[in-house]
């Protein structure tokens, strides 16, 4: 386990950092391609300009998915991940925050949300995003909305940036940054 998270980290981020964003999975234009998270494609992108928004750089957050496989369709393109894949992926997911053990860990959409639920039960859905981060297995949890192009049909992407502005002063207040 630990050398396969050492491998990971050089790719997701520090193993000590206090910040874990956790997406749905990897995507086929960016991480399916690079094997970094959210690198290649928009919603790396935008994820950089939120991370940004935070007062934070990429270097100093771990990033990893709900789910670890690249779930795609019969036509090659991103799907959602099965229930099946969430809960194969849960333990991993689970052993990943145990060893990265953040102070805060923010679920970048419903599907992420759904299998940290299943870790430990929360009641957060994505449209709290806006909401001060709660306790939550050992630590504490903020919901967003994902930083694909589709997540700004249900909120606007300058009200995410806002999110993470504020995410950002709870992370100043309540963390070594």
């Amino acid at each position: 386990m630990e050398g396969q998270i050492r491998v990971l980290s050089r790719r997701n981020g520090p193993v000590d950092a206090e910040i874990m964003l956790v997406g749905e999975a990897p995507g086929r234009l960016g991480a399916g391609q690079s094997g970094v998270p959210f690198s290649g494609d928009e919603s790396g992108r935008r994820l950089d300009q939120l991370v940004a928004a935070a007062g934070l750089s990429r270097s100093e957050v771990f990033i990893t998915n709900a789910v670890l496989c690249n779930p795609l369709d019969d036509r090659g393109r991103n799907r959602p991940p099965r229930q099946a894949e969430m809960t194969n992926c849960r333990t991993w997911l689970e052993e990943q925050i145990d060893v990265i053990n953040p102070t805060l860990v923010i679920a970048l959409g419903a599907v992420a949300l759904r299998n940290l639920d299943r870790i430990e039960q929360h009641g957060r859905v994505v449209k709290d995003s806006a909401s001060e981060p709660i306790p939550w297995y050992g630590r504490y949890l903020a919901a967003a909305y994902h930083p694909g192009a589709r997540a700004a049909i249900h909120r606007p992407f300058p009200d995410q940036l806002d999110d993470f502005r504020r995410l950002g002063g709870w992370i100043r207040a309540n963390s070594r940054y």
